[in-house]
């Protein structure tokens, strides 16, 4: 494998400029700490152990090497990278192509479930990176259509999964066809004895790489978080700014085009909203700052960098628009509020992906973020009519209305006083513009009650559980209220239950490939099942 010329820094990172290109399209504007630590040992050529949880910025820990090293003038396997699942595979196998895509590395993802014969054009065509699941990749090495002899990378990734799947024999012999003297890199979010066992007989004197999680606590802040989807998160987003007293905001993106982009979508609904990004100019940034601490704005959208170093005071609210992708990230934003004592509302948007980070911010940071159900188009018109009231009474106070008394009076002959006044409030409302916001997405039609979406969960009799456990299992793991849970049906090898529609997708999530009593379950909307 070879390294590209023409480096750039990344966050302290030396890295190629058509990588740094790629993570900065990837919305990555600095390393994670995992990254930061294992990416200079990996281009020393250095055997790696990470322990290590997804979310954390793993795989680009070991995708920006794999493809900073990768020869594309040669078309066979250089990296061979190892997962449990073929969800995982085709996950890591989409971020290493996206960091990728500038030094055009092809990758080719192989798991069980999709044709084999694609797969075996797919390897004859060449391809640098192979990401597979261990089964199916012993199956090509039988058949002879994968070839391991030119590997220099391998990529043990979650491997504490692989070992309760029981994939250990499977990957000691993958790991038997590649080249003795080549790099290993082993990631796993805990670290048994039968993976400590696994290190030493197969990585050559490996440095230990883990990130300190400690003092992750914020106090006297206020977490919640409310499900949405990709699609209308930009009115959700208007849902909850319509229903919350805040006095000054910071919303958090990933990316400058998403900054951007978010901007100008709030700005077009009447929102002062303005951005704080990379691309600012240094008077850019001090007007803008200056407008959001004098409040002529209310809403400052950033990213992390952009945002770092800030110290405002009456920040009421943060608002995570975009989950960070590690929860150093999540911890530090939301500090932004709560200064010098006072409370402050961190609120996080989480939509069916982002299940699992949120899970692993609540273990890290020891807290439990709150789920909030999403405004209501009634809840909106309650608030809208309790600011109305408001102003309404803050005028009457003041006293100056002789000009408006003399219009009232001119129409008094005709029409009730009370219906006067009602007209002129729905004017005052016509006049700000008030949208209808579309209802939230349903799972559709599963077989459920109305209201309730029946989960298909691959768990039954035969593995010696009871309803109580299933339930248990469900609320630990979610969050959801136990008494929210509905009908539970167990079978001799699957179960069905139902949920409430607007926590269908936390369940779903949240228990999909989970591990309940010894049994790694799947869970899914029940359509056509019976």
């Amino acid at each position: 494998m070879t390294t590209s010329k023409e480096t750039t820094s990344f966050g302290g990172l030396e890295i190629s400029k058509r990588v740094s290109h790629a993570l900065i399209d990837m919305g990555f504007e600095e390393p994670t700490p995992i990254q930061l630590k294992s990416v200079p040992l990996l281009f020393k050529g250095r055997d790696v152990i990470g322990q290590a949880q997804t979310g954390t910025g793993k795989t680009a820990a070991f995708g920006i090497p794999i493809v900073e090293m990768a020869n594309t003038r040669f078309g066979g396997v250089q990296a061979l990278i190892v997962t449990p699942t073929r969800e995982l595979a085709i996950q890591v196998a989409e971020e290493i192509s996206r960091i990728g895509k500038y030094r055009r590395v092809r990758t080719l993802p192989i798991y069980g479930g999709q044709s084999i014969d694609r797969q075996i054009r797919g390897l004859k065509q060449g391809v640098q990176v192979v990401i597979g699941t261990p089964g199916r990749l012993l199956d090509h090495l039988n058949r002879k259509t994968l070839w391991l002899d030119k590997v220099k990378i391998v990529v043990l990734d979650e491997a504490d999964e692989m070992l309760d799947m029981g994939f250990i024999e499977d990957i000691e012999s993958i790991l038997q066809a590649t080249p003795h003297d080549r790099q290993t890199m082993l990631f796993s979010a805990t670290m048994p004895e039968e993976i400590r066992r696994l290190s030493k007989k197969y990585l050559n004197n490996p440095e230990f790489v883990t990130v300190s999680r400690k003092n992750l606590t914020v106090p006297l802040i206020e977490q919640v978080y409310y499900e949405t989807r990709e699609h209308n998160k930009l009115e959700s987003l208007c849902r909850i700014l319509d229903t919350t007293s805040i006095t000054l905001s910071i919303v958090f993106c990933r990316t400058k085009r998403g900054v951007d982009e978010l901007v100008a979508g709030l700005q077009a609904r009447g929102y002062p909203a303005a951005a704080l990004h990379g691309d600012l100019s240094q008077h850019q940034r001090n007007y803008v700052m200056r407008q959001f601490k004098t409040g002529q704005i209310d809403y400052l959208v950033a990213t992390d960098v952009a945002a770092r170093g800030l110290d405002i005071e009456n920040v009421s609210h943060v608002i995570n628009y975009d989950m960070p992708q590690d929860p150093e990230f999540y911890v530090h934003r939301i500090g932004r509020t709560g200064r010098a004592g006072k409370s402050g509302i961190a609120i996080t948007l989480v939509g069916p992906r982002d299940y699992k980070q949120l899970k692993l911010i609540e273990n890290l940071t020891k807290t439990r973020i709150r789920r909030e159900k999403l405004p209501s188009q009634a809840d909106i018109q309650d608030r809208q009519r309790d600011v109305v009231r408001e102003r309404v009474n803050q005028l009457l106070n003041d006293g100056k209305l002789g000009y408006y008394r003399n219009i009232v009076e001119s129409l008094v002959d005709d029409h009730d006083t009370i219906d006067i006044a009602a007209a002129a409030i729905k004017y005052s409302m016509i006049q700000n513009g008030d949208v209808e916001i579309p209802a939230a997405e349903s799972y559709g039609d599963t077989g459920g009650r109305h209201g309730m979406v029946r989960l298909f969960i691959t768990i039954g009799r035969k593995d010696n559980i009871s309803t109580g456990d299933l339930v248990r299992a469900i609320v630990e793991e979610s969050g959801i209220p136990e008494n929210f849970i509905g009908s539970v049906s167990i079978y001799e090898k699957f179960s069905f239950l139902e949920v409430p529609d607007d926590w269908a997708g936390c369940v779903i999530n949240c228990m999909h490939r989970q591990t309940v009593l010894g049994r790694r379950i799947s869970v899914e909307p029940a359509r056509g099942r019976s």
